[in-house]
């Protein structure tokens, strides 16, 4: 992995990073499962959802409960949840002023839909940031934390998987991300993981962590444009 911080382009995965939507996720996925009847509270969410893509949730729902979540099932979370979005998405403090000064290519690699994605950019105003450079679980084979997403989008804006930043708020997520051979950074500024430190997870141990977004190009300080200085005049004195 990269670290002389040499990198060519920084992956952001999207909810938890770009957004602070886990909540409102975790919210309507919770409601909707009590409907069921099964009892799951945001704890087990954090532990067993976050960070995955929906085939994976719905295989460990599966896998724990012996319960089957049909089509039906996924498109009323989905609906419900692009309804929400609406009026509650908002970008996380702060990332615009990072993507604004940021020198290098970007992208985004999220388990999200590619509807799903493309909405919450718009929604939130980061549209313009990315354009396409938006990959999703749908184009791979196996969504994190396999490192197939990973590697496709170092591979689709050809950059070495060695140039490559990846920011992460999940374990998924930074699993498939050390599994792909790239620097990794934990980003736990999110409402979603309050109270959640990198001692309580082992596979964060060795990994740089930050809260806050003003806190990005202190980590990184290569990776910001670099204004330029107007040449200084030395003033004459007047005749």
């Amino acid at each position: 992995m990269n670290r002389n911080n040499d990198f060519e382009l920084v992956i952001f995965d999207c909810d938890g990073v770009l957004v602070d939507s886990e909540m409102i996720s975790a919210r309507i996925l919770i409601g909707l499962l009590n409907e069921l009847g099964l009892d799951v509270d945001l704890a087990h969410v954090q532990r067993y959802f976050l960070g995955r893509s929906w085939t994976k949730v719905a295989a460990e729902i599966r896998t724990q409960y012996g319960l089957d979540l049909d089509s039906d099932f996924e498109e009323r979370y989905r609906e419900t949840l692009l309804h929400t979005y609406e009026t509650e998405l908002s970008a996380m403090d702060g990332i615009e002023k990072v993507l604004n000064e940021l020198n290098v290519q970007n992208c985004v690699a999220t388990s999200s839909t590619p509807k799903r994605v493309t909405r919450t950019m718009e929604l939130s105003g980061l549209d313009i940031y990315f354009g396409d450079r938006l990959f999703t679980a749908s184009q791979v084979k196996n969504g994190k934390p396999a490192p197939d997403l990973f590697l496709l989008a170092a591979e689709m804006l050809n950059v070495p998987c060695s140039s490559c930043l990846v920011i992460e708020d999940s374990i998924p997520g930074v699993v498939a991300a050390q599994a792909a051979g790239m620097e990794v950074w934990w980003f736990n500024g999110g409402s979603h993981l309050q109270g959640i430190t990198r001692e309580t997870h082992k596979e964060l141990r060795d990994v740089k962590s930050f809260d806050n977004w003003a806190h990005f190009f202190d980590m990184a300080p290569e990776l910001k444009k670099q204004t330029s200085k107007l040449p200084e005049v030395d003033e004459q004195p007047t005749r």
